[in-house]
């Protein structure tokens, strides 16, 4: 038996901002009835779990209007740079917000969060051997508030369970990276596919 495709009928721009836009589709469902599916399209993003010799995660904390409050977060930034290949948009992120480079890189998750109305796509990345180059000069939005903190392992786990980490993508990755600990090489190269990578957002900025 062949399976449903979900044609879309229609497609109209609702808004296009600087880092997403809406479109309103119109799809088919299997029975035939037309519905209203509202789409928010996003650039993707990258996040980082750097980890030191100790196994110790770079964490910062740093504030979300959506929420109103501080939240402890990975590294991480949009993939807003044309051209520019993931892993070196997660190695500038990691300077920018961290302050560090890493030796080594690898995948270690791709992360839909909000695949009910959103394309956005998030990949991990795993970076070790670090070292520290220092942290540029953030401006005055957001990032120039946040701080950044080294976070064993376990304490990581514990803050998830704890609910002190909420933000989904660091959720997963902790948690991933706990599982990981005993076996670094099991993660994919920079290179793996990305099936999810959203297309539409970076289309209209092009």
């Amino acid at each position: 038996m062949s399976r449903h495709d979900f044609p879309v009928e229609s497609s109209s721009d609702v808004y296009a901002g600087r880092v997403m836009a809406l479109r309103s589709d119109q799809v088919v469902m299997p029975g035939g009835r037309v519905a209203t599916r509202e789409i928010v399209e996003h650039p993707g993003a990258v996040a980082i779990v750097a980890l030191d010799a100790d196994d110790r995660i770079m964490m910062i904390h740093q504030y979300r209007h959506a929420v109103r409050r501080r939240l402890w977060e990975l590294p991480a930034g949009l993939l807003d740079v044309a051209g520019e290949e993931p892993v070196l948009t997660a190695q500038r992120e990691l300077a920018e917000e961290a302050g560090l480079a890493a030796a080594q890189w690898s995948v270690l998750l791709d992360i839909v969060p909000s695949p009910g109305f959103s394309d956005e796509s998030i990949r991990v990345f795993l970076a070790r051997d670090v070292t520290e180059v220092g942290r540029p000069e953030l401006g005055d939005d957001e990032e120039s508030d946040l701080t950044v903190k080294w976070v064993s392992m376990p304490v990581a786990v514990r803050m998830v369970l704890a609910g002190t980490i909420v933000n989904a993508t660091t959720v997963a990755a902790i948690l991933a990276a706990h599982v990981l600990a005993g076996a670094p090489t099991a993660a994919r190269p920079v290179d793996a596919p990305w099936t999810d990578r959203p297309a539409r957002f970076a289309a209209r900025r092009d």
